[in-house]
């Protein structure tokens, strides 16, 4: 990877950090403040996404070798780092939202009535589940590329 792409890379993880938080924090706290925060946190996170993406198929991506051997890293390697990484993110997005459904859900239903705290924790354990399942199969997928 050459020095002028892990700039531009670095530069872009830093600005797609920074900026969301600028915007979020300039101004009054209106509805409108809160959606264009996060249309720019959407709008440099695939920015920054695309970017990545132009270094590591750009022909700029690091050759990968063991122990001197010449030996490099072919698309299949780079596309199965990209579905480790899909299948880890989604996995925690779709458990998050179920999580927050069932333990939104399983308040409200320990502040009527007490005794179904020990049912409603393991609706919330089986939702953070996906999560767990998601990272399994994305060391599955690192540990055949490795």
């Amino acid at each position: 990877m050459t020095t002028l792409a892990m700039v531009t890379l670095a530069v872009a993880l830093v600005f797609s950090i920074l900026i969301p938080f600028g915007v979020f924090l300039g101004g009054r706290r209106t509805k409108g403040r809160y959606k264009a925060a996060l249309g720019t946190n959407v709008f440099l996170f695939f920015g920054t996404l695309l970017i990545a993406a132009v270094v590591l198929f750009g022909g700029g991506a690091p050759v990968m070798a063991e122990a001197g051997a010449a030996e490099s890293a072919g698309l299949a390697t780079g596309l199965g780092y990209i579905a480790a990484a899909l299948v880890t993110g989604l996995s925690c997005i779709g458990g998050g939202i179920a999580v927050a459904s069932a333990a939104s859900a399983a308040l409200g239903a320990i502040s009527e009535d007490q005794s179904v705290l020990g049912k409603s924790l393991i609706f919330v354990g089986l939702a953070e589940g996906v999560a767990l399942y998601g990272l399994i199969i994305s060391f599955m997928i690192l540990g055949k590329l490795g």
